[in-house]
């Protein structure tokens, strides 16, 4: 067994690998797929915020590559390999794209290798690392990507997992400053709101028996992670409701992005 396959629990529900699940992939297991059921029934939607949420990383990535010329992604918190990742999607507009993964579950690190195939003329790269652990993110994705140049820092529904509001806010606020001007956040949250109760109990119940923990915030505390940034159209909302191809309904998933 290797050092990674030692780090993989099965035996507790995981983020991940319940994304996975609902989005239709098979890097899961029989009690993922128990708790993405048991959530399911506290609330019903829940399965499409995974779905919107993937949809508005490819319309954000096509927008930033294709309408801002961006050619640098630093995508944080990748999550299991699925359809359209970022740099697939990104090098469909600019061939030359490169892109640098960062993740530090094990069943992510696992199959790494199906996100380092990326086309000849860009590159891919994949970086073992906690979201905190700023300095080293930054100093190992400069050996792929030209921080002195715009650089668009994705972070989908990975800030959910720092609980500390402060912490949180200052972690994105660290990557932010150290990225050239012309740089783009690209954020995702799962949000808390009056119209939606439904979502705090699959938290909830998520929160007991799942890992790991996750944070809930409200659209205005969401926005928050902007200040600074010139907010594009159409704001922070719905990331059903981002620039959608046709309309949706809206999930509890917040999103927005933002230029330096």
């Amino acid at each position: 067994m290797t050092d990674i396959e030692s780090r993989i629990d099965t035996s507790r529900p995981h983020t991940a690998r319940i994304w996975n699940y609902w989005t239709g992939g098979k890097d899961n297991y029989p009690v993922d797929r128990e708790a993405g059921d048991r959530i399911r029934e506290l609330h019903p939607g829940i399965g499409e915020y995974a779905k919107a949420d993937r949809l508005f990383l490819g319309r954000a990535v096509r927008y930033l590559a294709g309408q801002e010329g961006v050619r640098q992604f630093l995508d944080i918190g990748t999550g299991l390999p699925s359809a359209d990742n970022t740099h697939e999607v990104a090098q469909r507009v600019a061939p030359d794209a490169r892109v640098v993964y960062v993740d530090n579950d094990p069943l992510v690190l696992a199959h790494a290798r199906a996100l380092l195939v990326g086309t000849p003329e860009g590159a891919t790269d994949y970086l073992d690392a906690n979201l905190r652990d700023v300095d080293t993110i930054l100093a190992a994705a400069a050996k792929t990507l030209d921080l002195s140049k715009p650089v668009a820092l994705m972070l989908l529904g990975v800030v959910i997992f720092v609980e500390d509001d402060e912490e949180s806010y200052g972690v994105v606020r660290r990557l932010m400053d150290a990225l050239a001007p012309g740089s783009h956040l690209v954020l995702s949250h799962t949000v808390t709101h009056p119209d939606m109760p439904d979502v705090d109990a699959a938290v909830a119940f998520w929160n007991e028996h799942g890992t790991p923990k996750l944070t809930q915030r409200t659209p205005e505390a969401v926005a928050r992670y902007f200040d600074g940034l010139e907010l594009l159209e159409p704001g922070v909302v719905s990331c059903s409701a981002w620039r959608p191809e046709r309309p949706a309904p809206d999930v509890a998933m917040y999103a927005g992005v933002g230029r330096k």
